[in-house]
C-alpha cells in the first residue's frame, strides 16, 4: 500500500463498498468523461471523491441530476450559490470544517476570495454545465 495525494488522485466509491484510486487528475471535460466510462456500471450510486483548490471564482455552473453532493471546506473561506429547481436560489459562506449539500438537480457555482480548498463528493452521473 502506498500513500495518495487527494488532490491529484481522486477516488471512486463504488457499488459494493467499493473504493479505487482514480488515474491523475487533468481537470478537463475528457478526464471525467473517461471516469463515468470506467465506473458507468455503478449508475447514480457511484460517487467521485476529489479535492480542488481555487483561486479564482467559477466561470460555470454545475448540476447533478442523479444524487447529491457534498462541498466539505477544508482551507480558506468560499461562497456556494444554489439555483433549486423550484426556482429558489440560496447562498451560503462556507469556512474550514464546515460543509453544504447540493441537492439533485441544483444548479451551483463558487465565489472565492483569495484561496479555498474544498473537498467534493459527488454523484456524477448526468452532470450537466452552462456558462456563468
Amino acid at each position: 500500500m502506498e500513500p495518495h495525494d487527494l488532490a491529484s488522485r481522486p477516488i471512486h466509491l463504488g457499488l459494493g463498498a467499493t473504493a479505487d484510486v482514480e488515474p491523475a487528475f487533468t481537470n478537463d471535460m475528457a478526464w471525467y468523461e473517461a471516469y463515468l466510462a470506467r465506473h458507468s456500471s455503478d449508475g447514480a450510486e457511484g460517487r467521485l471523491v476529489s479535492l480542488y483548490t481555487f483561486r479564482e471564482p467559477w466561470d460555470a455552473w454545475e448540476m447533478h441530476p442523479q444524487g447529491s453532493e457534498v462541498v466539505v471546506c477544508i482551507k480558506g473561506h468560499l461562497t456556494l450559490h444554489q439555483e433549486h429547481s423550484d426556482g429558489s436560489s440560496a447562498s451560503v459562506d462556507l469556512a474550514p470544517g464546515q460543509f453544504a449539500i447540493n441537492p439533485p438537480g441544483t444548479w451551483h457555482t463558487v465565489d472565492v476570495d483569495g484561496e479555498a480548498t474544498a473537498l467534493f463528493i459527488t454523484a456524477g452521473l448526468g452532470t450537466q454545465h452552462r456558462p456563468r
